[in-house]
């Protein structure tokens, strides 16, 4: 008798430990589609939120940007070089 609710303890804590999904999002894209259903996961190949959302109609998705994308830096200007002006004789 005592071994049916050692029995049960031990098959919930098996349940409880399976092995869950990580949701990954890749950083080579700017553009994730979120998919819902019973496994929900992130699908990040998207160039653009038009892109992603013209391939989401008629699925159970959403599109999100990529929060591990990283940013474009942009282009630092190069400064002219100062001249100094030259002295003028009176």
């Amino acid at each position: 008798m005592r071994r049916v609710p050692v029995a049960l303890l031990s098959a919930g804590v098996l349940l409880a430990t399976a092995a869950a999904h990580a949701q990954t999002y890749d950083p080579s894209y700017p553009v994730c589609m979120q998919i819902y259903g019973p496994v929900g996961y992130f699908d990040c190949r998207y160039g653009s939120l038009e892109q992603c959302k013209y391939l989401a109609v008629g699925r159970s998705a959403s599109c999100v940007v990529n929060p591990y994308f990283p940013p474009k830096k942009p282009a630092r200007r190069a400064r002219p070089a100062t001249q100094t002006p030259t002295p003028r004789s009176p």
